[in-house]
C-alpha cells in the first residue's frame, strides 16, 4: 500500500515532492526515495526510515531540477530489501526510464520469467521492475510511450497505480478496476501533481483536479495533461480498506470523503451493536472518525481511555509481528483516571491478526477497566489480500479460523461486534459492485488461482479517447 508522487513544471522540485512524501508517510514506513531530473541529468537519493530520517536540507539541495517522482514504500511484493527501495531507474537505447508503483501484481513470476527468456536481467525482487522491463521493451521495439502503457495494461493482471519519468516527461496510468487510488493536482506555480492521496496536494496548496480514472493514462507536458483511457471494466473494485483504514482520514478518495466513512461506519455500529458503557473511547488514530460516530449515535460520553505518543509509526504496516507487539505499548498509554472502574466500549477500524487488539485490551484493563466491550468498523477480515495488504495467508487471519464470540474470547473482550457487509457498504456510499472486497468474502475482483473471482469484465479500449 506504498505511497506514490509525481511533480512537474515546478521550481525546486525536490523541496515540494518531500512534503508530499511526508503527507503520505502513513502508506509506508519502512523507506524513502526522490528522484528529479534537471533537462540533462536524473538526480537520485533513497533510503531506509522515515521521510524525515531519509532527506536532509542538503539532500535535497542536490536533487535538482524542475519534474521529479517519490515513493514511501510499504513492502509486500518482493520483501524487504535495499535493491526494493524504489524510485527504480534504468537507462536504455538513449533512454532514461524512473519509476514507482504502489500495488501488487498477481502475475509477476510469470512475466518475470518471460522476460527473462527475452534477455532481460532482473536485479531486484520487486513487481515493480517487472512493470519497468514491458515498457522498456515495448520503447526500445520503437513504441511510443502510449503504446507501450496500453500494452504493458494488457499484460499485467493485480493493482496498480504507476508514475513515470521517461526522458523527463511524466507519465501516469492506473488500474483498470481502481483499485489502488491516485488523484491529480494543480500547483499554485502552475505546475501538476499526481499522488496516492489528496492530502498531499493539501500539503502543497495545491488544487485538486480530479482523480485518475481507472484504466486511464494521463502524460504531463508543458502545463498541459493530456489523458487516454486505455482500458474498461463493467465495473470497479475500489479497495475498502483505503477508507476502513489506510489512508488518511482528511483525505478524498475517488469522491468519498474517508473521515465521513470512518464517522458513518461509527454510527452505525452503535445501532447494529449498542453497548451499555461510561464512554467510548478510541482505538487512536485510525478509530477515532468512528468513535465519534458511535458516541453522537449512542449518546455515551465520547472520552480518550488510550493516548498515542506521536513519535511511533503504525503498528499494523510494521514488518513483523514482534515489532508490532512491541510497537503497542510505545504507542498507547491509557488516562487511568478515564477508566478506572468504567465500563469502556472502544472502537477500532478492524481486527486482522488479532494479537495486537489482544495486547491493546490487557492494557487497558491493567489501569483499572471494569468492562472492555470492542466495536470494530469493519466486517471480520476472513481471507487474504492479494493486491497490496499485508495480511497473506488465512493462517495470520484471526476471523479466519473463529467465529466472533471466539474471538472475544481469545482477545479477552466484554463484548465484541463488527459493522454489517451491508452497514460498512452504505457507510463508504459507492455500490456493492464497484468495492473490492475480497478479504471480507473470499470473492476478488480478478481471477487468482484457488480463489473465487467476482464477475467482472475487462477489456481494452478500441480507440484512445479522453474518459
Amino acid at each position: 500500500m506504498c505511497g506514490i508522487a509525481g511533480i512537474t513544471d515546478t521550481a525546486e522540485v525536490s523541496g515540494s515532492l518531500y512534503l508530499a512524501l511526508y503527507a503520505l508517510q502513513h502508506r509506508g514506513q519502512e523507506s524513502a526515495g526522490i528522484f528529479t531530473y534537471d533537462g540533462e541529468t536524473v538526480h537520485k537519493y533513497k533510503g531506509y526510515g522515515l521521510v524525515a530520517e531519509v532527506f536532509s536540507g542538503p539532500v535535497l539541495e542536490r536533487l535538482t531540477g524542475t519534474t521529479g517522482i517519490g515513493h514511501v514504500r510499504y513492502p509486500t511484493t518482493g520483501g524487504s530489501k535495499p535493491e526494493n527501495i524504489q524510485p527504480f531507474h534504468f537507462m536504455f537505447r538513449g533512454h532514461s526510464l524512473s519509476l514507482v508503483h504502489n500495488g501488487n501484481l498477481i502475475n509477476t513470476d510469470e512475466l518475470r520469467y518471460e522476460y527473462e527468456g527475452h534477455g532481460h536481467i532482473f536485479s531486484t525482487t520487486s513487481d515493480t521492475e517487472v512493470i519497468a522491463a514491458i515498457l522498456a521493451n515495448e520503447i526500445i521495439h520503437d513504441h511510443t510511450p502510449d503504446e507501450a502503457i496500453s500494452y504493458c495494461m494488457r499484460k499485467i493482471s493485480g493493482s496498480y497505480a504507476v508514475i513515470f519519468m521517461l526522458d523527463g516527461t511524466l507519465y501516469a496510468f492506473r488500474d483498470p478496476l481502481g483499485i489502488k487510488p491516485l488523484c491529480l493536482g494543480k500547483t499554485e506555480t502552475g505546475g501538476h501533481i499526481l499522488a496516492s492521496e489528496s492530502v498531499a496536494l493539501d500539503t502543497l496548496g495545491a488544487e485538486f483536479v480530479r482523480d485518475i480514472a481507472p484504466g486511464e493514462s494521463v502524460r504531463l507536458q508543458g502545463g498541459e495533461v493530456f489523458s487516454r483511457s486505455m482500458m474498461k471494466s463493467k465495473s470497479c473494485a475500489h479497495c475498502m480498506f483505503e477508507y476502513v483504514y489506510f489512508a488518511r482520514a482528511d483525505s478524498i478518495i475517488d469522491g468519498v470523503s474517508v473521515y465521513e466513512v470512518r464517522r458513518k461506519t461509527g454510527a452505525l455500529l452503535a445501532q447494529e451493536a449498542p453497548a451499555k458503557a461510561d464512554l467510548i473511547s478510541p482505538i487512536p488514530d485510525s478509530g477515532t472518525a468512528a468513535a465519534t460516530g458511535f458516541s453522537r449515535e449512542s449518546g455515551i460520553p465520547f472520552r480518550e481511555a488510550l493516548i498515542k505518543n506521536r513519535y511511533t509509526g503504525r503498528t499494523f504496516i510494521m514488518p513483523t509481528q514482534e515489532k508490532r507487539e512491541i510497537a503497542v505499548r510505545m504507542k498507547l498509554n491509557p488516562v487511568r483516571g478515564h477508566i478506572k472502574d468504567k465500563s469502556v466500549v472502544l472502537v477500532d477500524d478492524s481486527i486482522v491478526r488479532g494479537t495486537t487488539s489482544k495486547k491493546i485490551l490487557s492494557l487497558v484493563r491493567e489501569f483499572g477497566a471494569k468492562e472492555l466491550h470492542l466495536r470494530i468498523a469493519s466486517p471480520p477480515i476472513i481471507a487474504p489480500c492479494y493486491l497490496g495488504t499485508d495480511f497473506p495467508t488465512r493462517n495470520e487471519l484471526i476471523a479466519s479460523k473463529k467465529s466472533v464470540p471466539e474471538v472475544e474470547a481469545e482477545i479477552d473482550a466484554t463484548s465484541l461486534a463488527h459493522i454489517s457487509l451491508d452497514g460498512l457498504i452504505q457507510a463508504i456510499g459507492i455500490p456493492r459492485e464497484n468495492l473490492c472486497l475480497g478479504c471480507l468474502t473470499g470473492r476478488y475482483p480478478v481471477a487468482i488461482p484457488g480463489e473465487e473471482e467476482d464477475d467482472r469484465e475487462i477489456g481494452m479500449v478500441d480507440s484512445y479517447s479522453c474518459p
